[in-house]
């Protein structure tokens, strides 16, 4: 016969089997409160805020010109779907070559951008120089002057050194970045100095330990630097648009604006070149979406 203690122990057992595992919270998880439901709901309605309008536009895109005008709120028109608003702007001008054109310049920014702020950043943050103080004062107080306040002085540079209608034109008054050097240098910051100690000591030269300790530690803030300066350069209008006139050297968003219809305003075909020209945009997020989070979280993108 069974003891009353091993009774009890089997009771036990059985109840706990009948409950469930009882699932732990990772350390410094906090319980899934009413706080944190309501922040939830908050991101939601936010997402949704921004989402709406996006989704708004892609309808409208698919809809006829008809459809488009008419104010009717429905998602999908009384014609159907139809792709006539892609159609007709794929049809006029040199979409193709503004794609082109804005691919690889916002590529060639990017490059030089990150290759200029990692340099700038890693000097800040190594190196003690005369003026470094204050140099760097100046680049964190460039951060807050508008760009369109750069606009006069920097077309005169390009007129003076011919660049206007080159591409070198367009993407040189881009590669500056402040705002990358300073988010550049507190990762730097964060590097612990004996590592580059220990490869000093093996007799490695400052580029050495720049090119192989620093960057390969670096790769998620470069990653999301990268990310980010090539969102902008793409999404970049007002500068392009001053620079270039000859329509072979247009950027997509330039280029999509010249392409007006005799007709009016042509709705759908609106929402068509801001779907087409935001598209390359969503499809780049979905790829590095793991690169932009984890820079985000260990950066100074997300003000830690």
């Amino acid at each position: 016969m069974m003891s009353t203690a091993t009774l009890t122990r089997t009771e036990a057992v059985t109840t706990t089997k009948a409950r469930g595992p009882k699932r732990s919270r990772l350390p410094g998880q906090k319980p899934f409160g009413l706080l944190r439901i309501s922040a939830l709901v908050v991101l939601i309605l936010l997402a949704l805020g921004w989402l709406l309008p996006f989704l708004w536009a892609v309808a409208t895109a698919f809809k006829t010109e008809t459809d488009a005008a008419s104010g009717d709120p429905s998602w999908i028109g009384a014609s159907g779907p139809t792709v006539e608003a892609f159609t007709a702007i794929l049809s006029q001008g040199n979409v193709y070559t503004w794609a082109f054109n804005s691919l690889w310049t916002s590529i060639a920014v990017t490059l030089i951008t990150l290759t200029i702020s990692a340099l700038a950043a890693y000097a800040f943050s190594r190196l003690d120089f005369t003026g470094r103080k204050w140099l760097f004062v100046v680049i964190i107080a460039s951060i807050v002057v508008p760009p369109q306040v750069l606009i006069i002085p920097l077309f005169y540079e390009m007129l003076a050194f011919n660049m206007i209608d080159t591409y070198w034109g367009l993407i040189l008054p881009q590669v500056v970045a402040p705002a990358m050097v300073f988010i550049l240098k507190r990762f730097f910051d964060a590097i612990p100095i004996e590592l580059e100690d220990a490869a000093r000591v093996d007799g490695a030269g400052r580029l050495r330990i720049f090119w192989s300790i620093v960057l390969p530690l670096s790769r998620p803030i470069l990653a999301s630097v990268a990310i980010f300066v090539f969102i902008g350069a793409w999404n970049n209008f007002l500068w392009p648009f001053l620079v270039i006139n000859d329509t072979t050297l247009m950027t997509l968003p330039v280029g999509l604006q010249t392409v007006i219809s005799a007709y009016g305003v042509q709705y759908a075909q609106v929402m068509a070149q801001a779907v087409l020209a935001a598209l390359p945009l969503i499809v780049v997020f979905i790829i590095f979406q793991k690169q932009i989070v984890k820079g985000v979280a260990t950066s100074g993108f997300g003000g830690q």
